[in-house]
């Protein structure tokens, strides 16, 4: 009787505790980097960069020291932000693909659970190349086909004084580009707080991305390296500063307890910059080695992760919105099946052990598999080129991936072959649309472009031409003689 009682008791406790949540879910703001590779803050004692504030975040948070990309590459890592699944499942198999429209987002869950959601910053899932510009209203594949409530959006990367997309309407703004997306998107949660209301707030930067346009000031300190490193770093120090803003602009609303941040990048760092961007790991962006997919990663959420720390967990982006997901209370049919990431709720609180899902990687034909400290990768010539190579390497003893362990450890070896082998059959299903309930994938989607090459971009060619971010694509060919 007294175990009844006790097992009742429990019950009760547990659904209080989850009506309690329900009731006072946080705000989530998802911050993302572009191209600022895992060695790139002052947390990890970089040589000339300072990040206070991401530093400052890292002291009061979750500090992720091994958290990866979706992909080595932006547009596949957003898809797998937006759905928990790897890249290759959506459809965006490389940069400058279209996030297909069967799939299931996070944005368009929060969005039915009462969230005002809202993006911006840099998109790239609507299939279009080129440096970023602003979007149409009438594009197939704006942000807000995919959830978001409110948008101000360019197609890809952007820089100072961008031109920007206002639910369709073209927007010309002053200043650093990221400290004007933070200012944006702070009204945007000043907005919803006014009014009682949960916000989901994307905020996609588009540094440090080439090319790099810093203000004298934030790059006076770097005057000894090269040019380009000069305004590469420079343009970190104004995303710093930028994170300092929205932390702060958190407090002032007074919601900053019970707002989730989640800073991460979206691939590695860059390489022939000075000094280097991945804290001396192997490989750079578009590697599937180290330095091309892990990442820099903190979540700040005073509300659920009341004792700072760091850990060691092997966690990804594709983890995102099955966190999110379980932290909000929403049931498992918001995500498309199969998804690739977990939920990493329990880790807000304590150590969990050993990640028990390992974490799958394909692009540019290349797969990896990382189950944990071991990393099973299958490289080489891209697909259809040629053969590729297994490679085998135990992140614990070999952080730089400089001794392949295929033939000492085979039984490790062929465990993982095999478990990458199913993977990649759930992989070419997915591709083919399998996923969907129409059992295959709707015609429509369009296939990568420069917009360059899109007639409704041209009334605009010669207003744009002299922008420095656009001008060597709109200069006129010279005639071959």
């Amino acid at each position: 009787m007294k175990n009844g009682l006790f097992h009742s008791a429990c019950i009760l406790t547990i659904l209080l505790t989850c009506s309690a949540s329900a009731a006072q879910r946080p705000n989530i703001v998802l911050v993302m980097a572009d191209d600022m590779g895992w060695g790139q803050t002052g947390y990890y004692n970089h040589p000339v960069l300072k990040t206070p504030h991401l530093d400052a975040m890292a002291q009061s948070g979750l500090r992720l020291d091994r958290f990866y990309a979706g992909a080595p590459v932006c547009s596949p890592t957003r898809a797998s932000v937006l759905t928990g699944r790897s890249n290759m499942r959506t459809g965006v198999d490389s940069h400058g693909y279209a996030l297909r429209r069967q799939e299931k987002t996070i944005v368009n869950a929060l969005k039915n659970a009462g969230y005002a959601t809202g993006h911006f910053g840099k998109w790239h899932l609507n299939g279009m190349r080129g440096p970023g510009v602003p979007m149409f209203s009438h594009d197939t594949h704006h942000p807000g086909v995919f959830g978001f409530g409110q948008w101000l959006s360019v197609t890809n990367f952007f820089d100072r004084n961008p031109i920007m997309s206002r639910q369709g309407k073209f927007v010309e703004f002053k200043g650093d580009s990221s400290e004007i997306i933070v200012d944006q998107a702070l009204d945007f949660i000043g907005a919803q707080a006014a009014n009682q209301k949960p916000s989901f707030t994307v905020i996609w930067y588009g540094t440090p991305h080439s090319p790099w346009m810093a203000a004298d000031a934030d790059k006076k300190v770097f005057a000894n390296l090269d040019t380009a490193s000069q305004d590469h770093y420079g343009e970190l120090v104004a995303m710093d500063r930028s994170i300092g803003t929205l932390r702060k602009g958190l407090r002032d609303l007074k919601i900053a307890d019970n707002t989730l941040v989640w800073f991460c990048s979206d691939n590695g760092g860059l390489p022939k910059i000075t000094p280097e961007t991945v804290g001396g790991l192997r490989g750079f962006k578009g590697s599937l080695y180290e330095g091309g997919l892990r990442v820099p990663a903190i979540i700040e959420w005073p509300a659920g992760i009341d004792k700072p720390r760091k850990t060691e967990f092997p966690a990804c982006t594709m983890d995102i919105f099955p966190t999110i997901a379980q932290v909000v209370g929403l049931p498992r049919s918001v995500m498309l099946q199969p998804q690739d990431g977990t939920s990493l709720s329990e880790l807000f609180q304590r150590e969990t052990g050993t990640r028990k899902q390992p974490i799958p990687f394909s692009c540019f034909g290349n797969t990896a598999l990382l189950d944990n400290h071991y990393k099973l990768l299958q490289v080489g010539k891209r697909r259809d080129r040629g053969t590729r190579n297994f490679e085998l390497y135990h992140l614990g003893e070999d952080p730089r991936e400089t001794t392949n362990l295929m033939q000492q450890r085979p039984e490790i070896a062929k465990r993982m072959q095999a478990a990458m082998q199913a993977w990649n059959r759930s992989m070419e299903e997915s591709v083919a649309g399998k996923d969907y309930p129409e059992g295959k994938v709707n015609a429509g989607e369009p296939q990568p472009r420069f917009w360059m090459t899109v007639k409704a971009y041209e009334p605009y060619f010669e207003a744009w031409k002299e922008r420095p971010e656009y001008r060597s694509r709109l200069k006129p060919k010279r005639k071959v003689k």
